[in-house]
């Protein structure tokens, strides 16, 4: 099942916003840097901070895109804070129909 995630890196006091079938192999292989030049390489050691589940990939990279257009630490934080909003954003991004 799709979801997006949100993984935070303390090295660099950074986020990381991404959509996987799951987020725990995903963040396994941020942190074995698979991608060795990739900017989530450089931010090792990566904790998971947030992931929802999605209905289908559509709704995932929905979501995905829309965190990361709000450039917002602060709605980062509200989504893990007031999971009201997460379930707005799936209202405002449904899945497509088959």
């Amino acid at each position: 099942m799709p979801c997006v995630y949100i993984l935070y890196s303390t090295k660099l006091d950074r986020f990381y916003i991404g959509a996987a079938d799951d987020p725990f192999s995903r963040l396994q292989q941020h942190n074995d840097a698979i991608y060795p030049g990739s900017f989530s390489a450089k931010g090792i050691p990566w904790s998971l901070f947030f992931y929802s589940h999605c209905i289908d990939w559509h709704q995932a990279l929905a979501i995905e895109r829309h965190i990361k257009k709000m450039k917002s630490r602060t709605f980062i934080h509200n989504l893990k804070k007031f999971p009201h909003i997460i379930l707005r954003l799936k209202h405002r991004f449904p899945p497509r129909a088959c």
